[in-house]
């Protein structure tokens, strides 16, 4: 099957560039503000906030970069979905929120994040599209 949108290459290369922007924008956000993200991290209860604000500008920012060049796309795609699936379940538990602008603002942000990993999974499964280091 072709892996592009009516045999334009450049649609997947744009959809990956995409996604990864949310990816690198946070990464560098977390780099720029590291106290106050470890901060935020100890309060979701994560252990040795540090070190996993740390693993996370890793994930984010590299797995953003990798994604846009489309090297080893498909297990980036992965591990960019596992990683989402952590974080929307640490940080956007709506559910647990009796304010209801608190609420629909955190609701919003999990199906988003639903989303992205939906797209994500495209990735994963239909790979990187012709115009990637993998090619496949």
């Amino acid at each position: 099957m072709n892996s592009t949108v009516s045999g334009n290459p450049v649609v997947p290369l744009i959809g990956r560039i995409l996604i990864a922007a949310l990816f690198l924008v946070a990464g560098v956000g977390k780099i720029m503000g590291f106290a106050g993200t470890a901060g935020y991290m100890a309060k979701l209860g994560f252990p040795a906030p540090e070190v996993m604000t740390a693993l996370a500008i890793v994930v984010e920012a590299g797995g953003a970069i990798l994604l846009i060049v489309g090297w080893k796309t498909r297990w980036v795609a992965w591990g960019l979905a596992i990683f989402t699936v952590i974080a929307t379940l640490a940080a956007h538990r709506f559910w647990e929120i009796p304010d209801a602008a608190q609420m629909m603002n955190q609701r919003i942000h999990f199906l988003k994040n639903l989303v992205i990993i939906g797209g994500l999974l495209f990735v994963a499964t239909f790979g990187p599209g012709s115009i990637s280091v993998d090619k496949r």
